[in-house]
């Protein structure tokens, strides 16, 4: 091929995704595994073939191997929800994702496509976000979609959720914890339909698989591997959105946070991270200084398990414990330093009954109208503003010009 000509366009057949598909669902099989397995032997189908008595070689015990008819049932169960597979160096597979040591092989995408296709950006942050932190999410998602950039995050309430709803009209990506049959948090569910109609929702999960504590952490890899940046509002110490940023910057992608107050807990781990080097976002314009020049860098160094690849020298099979495999159907390994959630998933979705401790929780050291808290509240106005006289009987709030209020400081 001459050089500057276009390169073949790479699909799989309807075979090989299936064999792709029964490999990476296999026991102990995660992408690095799933890498070294299709690069040694050649292909997806050679491997499942030798992978007992490779087991046996290395005494250990043969890992449960999916079945073609489990394969089947996944591929038609994707296929009623609308869901498409593609693999790695596919057209659709998205290519920033591709760059990623651990990129999943093979994806379920459901939604328009065609988003993934330029160049995005991940907004996360505190589930449990203050309404100036929901407020400047909006504004920035919206501005960066109107730049030009897909936004991509995790679907979680708070910051992810006023992310994806401000970026409706100019695409953006929900990067799914568990399958598609089970979109967390099930009141997300208005939300997701909305996405899907511009953007598109992804997971690398079995398509029936209901997440689990320790699935969300894997998830905020694709959410950092798939853009060419990372923004943080409010985020506490040892919070999910800070595994994100972690996954960030081992990914090679820039790292951005919004400062906060210092006498607001969400904000403790964005103030480290600016401390420790992110850079400071204060606005739309901070983050377009650093990402427009990386738009004309192209991704290199794709880590792409392709079915023509050839077999890397040398390169021990099962040496180690692959930290994204899924054992069979049982429960998924947990990731390295990230110790897993004891309580089960389901007491996330316990909410406050107490309109006070609902407003409270929106608020912070930074002021915000009464008619933001109203609309992120849901509540009733005539609730809201029961709740801010209950704040201010207790010594809790301060009251500022324009109708806006904040939390008072505690003193230590």
């Amino acid at each position: 091929m001459s050089e500057g000509a276009a390169r073949p366009v790479v699909r799989l057949t309807d075979a090989q995704r299936l064999e792709w598909l029964r490999l990476i669902r296999s026991e102990g099989v995660g992408p690095r595994t799933f890498r070294k397995l299709v690069n040694h032997f050649g292909s997806a189908a050679e491997a499942l073939r030798e992978l007992p008595g490779l087991a046996r070689q290395r005494h250990v015990p043969v890992p449960r191997i999916t079945t073609m008819a489990e394969a089947e049932r996944e591929m038609e169960l994707a296929a009623r929800l609308g869901v498409v597979f593609v693999a790695t160096g596919e057209p659709d597979y998205p290519v920033p994702l591709a760059a990623i040591a651990d990129a999943p092989p093979i994806l379920g995408l459901r939604g328009d496509a065609r988003c993934l296709s330029a160049p995005a950006v991940a907004i996360v942050g505190s589930r449990n976000a203050s309404a100036a932190g929901q407020q400047f999410a909006r504004s920035l998602a919206a501005g960066l979609g109107r730049a030009g950039f897909t936004i991509v995050s995790g679907l979680a309430r708070g910051i992810d959720a006023r992310a994806h709803e401000a970026s409706l009209a100019t695409g953006t990506v929900a990067v799914l914890a568990g399958g598609h049959e089970h979109p967390y948090p099930p009141e997300h569910a208005a939300l997701l339909e909305q996405v899907l109609e511009t953007g598109v929702a992804l997971s690398e999960m079995p398509t029936g698989w209901e997440p689990r504590g320790r699935d969300f952490p894997r998830r905020n890899r694709l959410v950092s591997g798939l853009g060419l940046g990372t923004v943080l509002i409010e985020a506490a110490r040892k919070s999910g959105s800070l595994i994100t940023a972690r996954f960030a910057l081992e990914q090679g992608r820039e790292v951005m946070a919004v400062p906060g107050s210092p006498l607001d807990p969400r904000a403790q781990g964005t103030n480290d991270l600016i401390r420790q080097g992110a850079t400071l976002v204060t606005g739309l314009e901070d983050v377009l200084e650093v990402l427009e020049p990386l738009l004309r860098k192209p991704f290199d160094g794709q880590h792409l398990a392709r079915e023509q690849e050839s077999p890397e020298p040398d390169e021990p099979l099962f040496d180690e414990i692959d930290y994204l495999a899924e054992p069979g159907a049982g429960r998924p390994l947990v990731l390295q330093d990230e110790p897993a959630r004891r309580e089960p998933v389901r007491q996330e979705r316990v909410h406050a009954v107490d309109p006070a401790i609902t407003i409270a929780g929106l608020l912070g050291p930074s002021p915000v109208s009464v008619d933001d808290l109203i609309r992120m509240s849901s509540l009733h106005p005539g609730t809201v503003h029961l709740a801010l006289y209950e704040l201010e009987s207790r010594g809790l709030l301060d009251r500022h010009a324009g109708t806006k209020v904040s939390l008072r400081p505690t003193s230590a």
